[in-house]
């Protein structure tokens, strides 16, 4: 049976938990999401790479010029739209055709390994970080074939900017969110900060399924295809 491997650090990834990157010097995560990828990857020590993605801008208010005698006014975040917290129960990405109403919890175990959905159908999301809607940015991960063929994210690389995907939440709401880029990473240079850090000011989506060619010797794909999205309702 596939797994995922996710390999994730003990400091805690997100502002609540203070710091990020604590395996190796580093927080690692490497996803296998194929029929074949049976075996967790070698941990590498951290990025060694600048991701080729343009980071979130800040929007920040312009602040007021002071009146005369007056104290200058203080700068305004403006963080976008922002949901409580509810965990995800389906999501729909129209232009590539995945719909599931089967998203299944999935939490890092005493050894740093997140463990992949039973069923290849099934996309996966990260219980540790933000639910789909909340500042920062949560994590769905689903496989992208299994032994009967394509599974739910085979077509997530043919996402481009600008479609949506639509997360429902167990309170009834839709979090509404737009894609803002697709990148391919090796699964040695895995970019775990930007993947999982606390960095962006609104409330981020990031899709993760395995990619690239595959490896018949390791029994792995090469490649992790990552889609960062961002909530715009």
């Amino acid at each position: 049976m596939s797994t995922i491997v996710q390999r994730v650090g003990r400091r805690g990834i997100f502002a609540a938990a203070a710091a990020v990157l604590a395996l190796g010097g580093g927080l690692t995560l490497a996803a296998g999401l194929g029929s074949n990828d049976d075996g967790p990857p070698q941990p590498n020590q951290g990025p060694t790479a600048v991701p080729d993605i343009d980071p979130a801008p800040d929007s920040v208010a312009a602040p007021v010029a002071p009146a005369p005698g007056q104290a200058p006014a203080a700068e305004v975040t403006d963080l976008g739209p922002l949901l409580a917290a509810s965990a995800p129960v389906a999501i729909d990405i129209p232009s590539i055709e995945v719909h599931s109403t089967g998203l299944v919890p999935l939490s890092v175990g005493a050894d740093g390994v997140l463990p992949a959905p039973a069923d290849y159908q099934a996309p996966g999301w990260y219980t540790g970080g933000p639910t789909p809607g909340q500042l920062g940015p949560a994590i769905i991960a689903g496989h992208v074939d299994g032994p009967a063929g394509p599974a739910i994210f085979y077509r997530l690389g043919e996402l481009v900017a600008g479609d949506e995907v639509a997360v429902t939440r167990q309170d009834g709401t839709v979090a509404r969110f737009t894609i803002d880029s697709v990148r391919s990473y090796a699964k040695a240079e895995f970019p775990t900060s930007l993947v999982y850090g606390n960095t962006t000011n609104r409330a981020e989506l990031r899709l993760i399924t395995c990619g690239g060619a595959f490896d018949r010797a390791t029994g792995h794909y090469v490649d992790n295809i990552i889609a960062f999205g961002h909530l715009i309702a």
